[in-house]
């Protein structure tokens, strides 16, 4: 089952459950604060000091079926190549948890994705399913993650997509979503035009 929400629901939900055992799987530096153990390929231990961290080493991941009552996966499914995998994991070792992804446009906007991501995703609002293709880089990036972390407290909605899931994570692989072979936009090219059109205007 999966159903969009948003990071400030889960966090009422992970508010209202202090005792369970919450993982955060790939997170890098931005674990959340109420996961008790993070899991990452890197070694992270000096970095969390104060929780207990596990290091990945193999495909599958190091920890028992059903061994956490919620599992956090943020921006981490868009860089594993066998995701299909990966989201049989994230089903085994626990019944319910939290995805966030990029949107379409959030992919394309930030430098670091473009060699970083292998998957686009969409949401099916109606089937309530996950879509998956392999990315397509149709804008040329202009923002870093930083900036890009700061325009989503006012644009969330248009830059991630927010998924809870019980028990099975739907999704399917959709090969026909391939846009390679329609022109780049590159903003740089829009910004021009647009300060080319505002110094025109000023001499009319």
């Amino acid at each position: 089952m999966l159903k969009r929400t948003s990071i400030n629901h889960i966090n009422n939900i992970l508010e209202k459950n202090p005792q369970w055992k919450i993982l955060d799987v790939g997170c890098g530096f931005r674990a959340h604060p109420k996961a008790s153990i993070i899991a990452d390929v890197q070694d992270m231990s000096e970095f969390y000091k104060d929780r207990k961290f596990i290091k990945i080493n193999e495909k599958k991941l190091p920890f028992k079926d059903k061994e956490f009552d919620f599992v956090i996966s943020s921006h981490v499914i868009e860089h594993v190549e066998d995701f299909e995998f990966f989201i049989k994991e994230l089903e085994r070792i626990s019944s319910k948890g939290y995805i966030e992804l990029p949107s379409r446009l959030g992919d394309n906007l930030v430098f670091e994705n473009k060699t970083d991501h292998k998957w686009w995703f969409l949401y099916d609002d109606i089937k309530n399913i996950l879509l998956a293709s392999k990315k397509n880089q149709l804008l040329d990036p202009f923002i870093t993650v930083s900036l890009a972390k700061n325009l989503e407290m006012i644009f969330r909605e248009s830059l991630v997509i927010e998924i809870y899931w019980e028990n099975k994570i739907d999704y399917k692989i959709d090969h026909n979503i391939n846009f390679e072979d329609k022109n780049k936009i590159s903003f740089f090219k829009v910004f021009r035009k647009y300060i080319s059109k505002k110094i025109r205007s000023l001499y009319k």
